[in-house]
């Protein structure tokens, strides 16, 4: 039975509609049956308010019942949803659950239509509860604050704006609560999950309640993957695995969502791929140029054989005059699309509704993964044109309008149609010419924003081009006080944000108010009435008052603060990031450490995160930990020349001296006069002394790519005698067995002698004058030894007349500088220095002598 429930209703349910065949068998076996028929026909004919005012599911909310003394909306739910099926006999019970499975899935598609899609429903709650229910809830607006409230998880409030919110509360007694008595069907974890992802979207904040639910709905449905594997239900396996990479996504598990993703489109068997074609952008270009387009194409060009089709139909395309306009780009310069030279070439294959959803799945996934730069957003915009080039479907339309939009406001030529395109969208919530079951199609499998989100996203439009008083009027509208308070601090009107809250805090008292109130006034009393409120749950009071405490320099309150808030919802990126910071301040390094573990495990990309983590293990003297976590934040940010230096500085610490040296190369190419003598003399030494690095391996390998580095650095910075000193040492200071490197190292040690003369002031100093005069001897001793091995005379004459006069000047210095004026003779500390300056040159000179002879 259990079988036949799973393909006879199960499977339709999910999918949203029915097949020819289906459409035969539910109207002789399922739309007949007593409890579930007609409401399974309501479903699937989009009246989801026909089945919530239908004469069972009314008697079931209501009937005679009466409410015990204070018991709230849920639990009076609960004890009604389980008293409808234990009331039943072993043969009803099936008929039962499946009116419950209609009710649930009436309740979900009832709130996305309430919330994301329009167009509005007015549900009149009263009509449905008994009396005895709601006579405390009697005062306006009183029920309304009970369902929200009971809808809140883990001190992070809902919306309050939220449309029918009772749709969602039943929706989780029936997926949640009651679940396990729901046994009939295999799937309805997957109705579950489906509900957390619109919680979750009504949620201030991340709920880990909701992703601990998350997690077992989808291992419970890949348990019970059978059922819709195959090519039977391929369709279906597609969006089950698109909807988990969105919940993924949205709880910052970044790899489990690109498994996800990338199983859809190896079910869906389409290759997408940037690639570029011949085109123009303006009316005005001459030349057809390089431009950026997605690339698409089956794998196998065959049809999809009929018997397959049959069984699992993809949704057919909504009729273009029923989907939000999509609006034209009128600039006199920026064409409205590229134009490509030969379009044939690139042609699109005719979309499904699943391909479309994979390439969303998949650039929605490729932005949560990048960072945002201007290359990201031409590769978005080639993704968006792809799917607006062929709009079918409501879900994949409005999000891929929303994802064009957020690019396009920065851009002076594109600014106006993101405005007109947001507005349409808003508008068209209230529209009714296209029926709900075309705007669901693939709703659950597109990350569609709500409509107060394409609202906000206008108001903040709005605000960018300097109208801040029509966008006061819409985010006020919307009740969204913290953008109405940043706007008003925009505009200077301080006083103005505080007398709107307090209006609305006379009207009714909550949390967030309180919140608002404490940010702009910076007074601890409204943090702490907020948290009194909430009866210690309110993890947004805790973070506030934490900030406050953070700008006023009070950092052990603070990061208690911080630790009060993450225990009621530790899925806080931002709060784990700044008790990391609080906690470096204290300098409690091991607090710092964990806070920054947990904010890496909870965005993997946050570069940031990850090199102050290094730091903390820098302190707590974990040099080789902080060594791997630089690596990691190097991978999620390649440009940043700070997290280089202190990869670099760690590579030398633990000895990773193959590293450090591409590191230094790599700061080279970020900062182009980049120098760090005290690193290049470590590795010099290193190689010259043969010591082993952390993998125990000679350090001697590197030598090759050592002194390509050294000639780089000298190359940018001649003028450094260290660095030449450093370059003549890595050739063996002129006492090598290599005549070449001999030589090499003579010149370096050359071009030192010469920045080290030419320096200001340095003759000055007895101590900084003798130790010139040691190198030049060595310069000179180094010239004495090339020369013997010369077997070319002039050159040999050449190099020791260079060694010589260095060294004479060096001696008429000292002697000028340095001679005691009453007794003729030089400084006693010098005398002996210059004594041998004078035997040498002599000796260069008589061998310069004998070479000419010879």
């Amino acid at each position: 039975m259990r079988t036949r429930m799973v393909r006879d209703v199960e499977l339709p349910v999910l999918r949203g509609f029915l097949s020819d065949r289906e459409t035969t068998e539910w109207k002789q076996n399922i739309f007949s049956t007593a409890e579930g028929g007609p409401l399974l026909q309501s479903l699937l004919d989009g009246d989801f308010e026909a089945v919530l005012l239908s004469p069972q599911v009314l008697d079931l909310l209501g009937g005679e019942a009466e409410a015990v003394v204070g018991e709230t909306i849920e639990a009076y739910l609960e004890r009604k949803v389980l008293a409808y099926l234990s009331d039943s006999t072993e043969d009803d019970r099936t008929n039962r659950e499946t009116a419950l499975l209609a009710v649930a899935v009436a309740c979900v598609h009832l709130f996305v239509q309430s919330n994301w899609t329009g167009p509005p429903v007015s549900l009149h709650v009263p009509d449905l509860l008994p009396a005895s229910l709601l006579q405390s809830l009697s005062e306006p607006q009183a029920l309304h604050a009970s369902l929200l409230s009971s809808l809140l998880l883990d001190g992070e409030s809902v919306y309050s704006l939220v449309n029918n919110p009772f749709c969602l509360l039943l929706a989780r007694v029936l997926l949640v609560t009651c679940r396990s008595q729901l046994d009939a069907f295999q799937l309805l974890p997957w109705w579950t999950l489906r509900y957390v992802s619109v919680h979750q979207q009504v949620l201030e904040a991340r709920s880990p309640q909701l992703l601990s639910l998350a997690q077992s709905c989808m291992d419970h449905v890949m348990r019970c993957e059978a059922l819709i594997s195959g090519r039977t239900n391929r369709h279906l396996a597609i969006q089950f695995h698109l909807e988990c990479g969105y919940i993924c996504l949205t709880y910052y598990e970044y790899n489990p969502a690109k498994e996800n993703f990338t199983k859809a489109r190896e079910l869906s068997g389409i290759d997408i791929n940037m690639t570029g074609a011949l085109g123009k952008r303006t009316y005005f270009q001459e030349n057809f140029l390089a431009q950026l387009i997605l690339g698409v194409k089956r794998k196998e060009e065959a049809t999809v054989p009929e018997a397959e089709s049959e069984a699992s139909p993809s949704p057919s395309p909504t009729p273009l005059s029923l989907l939000p306009k999509d609006q034209l780009l009128s600039d006199d310069t920026v064409l409205n699309k590229i134009n490509l030279a030969e379009p044939a070439e690139h042609e699109l294959p005719d979309l499904s509704a699943e391909e479309q959803a994979v390439i969303l799945g998949i650039c929605i996934d490729f932005q949560k993964n990048n960072p945002i730069h201007r290359l990201t957003d031409e590769e978005l915009l080639a993704f968006t044109s792809c799917l607006l080039s062929q709009p079918k479907f409501w879900a994949v339309e409005v999000t891929a309008l929303s994802l064009r939009t957020k690019m396009e406001k920065g851009s002076s030529r594109r600014v106006e149609r993101a405005m007109t395109q947001t507005q349409t969208v808003v508008d068209y919530f209230e529209e009714k010419s296209c029926p709900m079951t075309e705007r669901l199609k693939m709703f659950y499998c597109c990350p569609a924003p709500p409509r107060w989100t394409f609202q906000r996203q206008l108001a903040s439009l709005l605000t960018d081009l300097g109208c801040s008083s029509s966008a006061l009027v819409i985010y006020e509208r919307l009740e969204m006080w913290e953008d109405a308070v940043i706007c008003y601090e925009r505009i200077g009107q301080h006083g103005k944000a505080e007398e709107i809250l307090r209006r609305e805090l006379e009207k009714k008292e909550t949390p967030t108010l309180y919140c608002l109130l404490g940010d702009v006034t910076r007074e601890h009393q409204y943090y702490d009435r907020a948290w009194e409120l909430s009866k210690q749950r309110s993890a947004r009071a805790q973070r506030s008052k934490a900030l406050l405490h953070m700008r006023q320099r009070q950092l052990k309150e603070c990061a208690e603060c911080f630790e009060h808030s993450l225990r009621i919802n530790p899925l806080q990126l931002g709060v784990w990031f700044s008790l990391g910071c609080a906690y470096f301040s204290l300098e409690v390094y091991e607090g710092a450490a964990r806070a920054f573990q947990r904010c890496v495990g909870l965005e993997p990309d946050n570069s940031e995160a990850w090199n102050n983590l290094s730091t903390a293990y820098i302190k707590l003297r974990l040099k080789t930990k902080a060594f791997r976590t630089l690596q990691e934040a190097l991978k999620c940010n390649y440009e940043h020349w700070q997290i280089w230096e202190n990869f670099l500085a760690v590579c030398i610490d633990v000895g990773e001296f193959g590293e450090a040296i591409r590191a230094y190369h790599r700061l080279m190419d970020l900062r182009e006069k980049h120098k760090d003598v005290q690193v290049l003399e470590i590795l010099v030494r290193a190689v010259v002394e043969d010591l082993t690095d952390n993998h125990g391996n000679h350090a001697s390998t590197q030598k090759s790519k050592l002194k390509e580095l050294m000639g780089r650095v000298t190359s940018g910075c001649s003028t450094d005698a260290q660095l030449w000193g450093l370059y003549a040492r890595l050739y063996g200071d002129g006492h090598s067995n290599n005549a070449e490197d001999n030589e090499k190292a003579l010149q370096f040690l050359s071009k030192a002698h010469r920045c080290e003369t030419q320096a200001s002031g340095w003759e000055k100093n007895p101590s900084t004058f003798r130790e010139v005069m040691k190198r030049a001897v060595d310069m000179a001793n180094v010239s004495l030894s090339c020369c013997r091995a010369k077997t070319h005379h002039q050159e040999a004459i050449q190099m020791l007349n260079s060694a010589r006069l260095s060294l004479k000047s060096l001696s008429s210095k000292a002697k000028q500088l340095y001679t005691d004026v009453a007794t003729g003779e030089i400084q006693a500390d010098l005398s002996d220095d210059v004594q041998e300056l004078e035997q040498l040159i002599k000796e260069l000179q008589d061998m310069c002598s004998q070479l000419r002879t010879q």
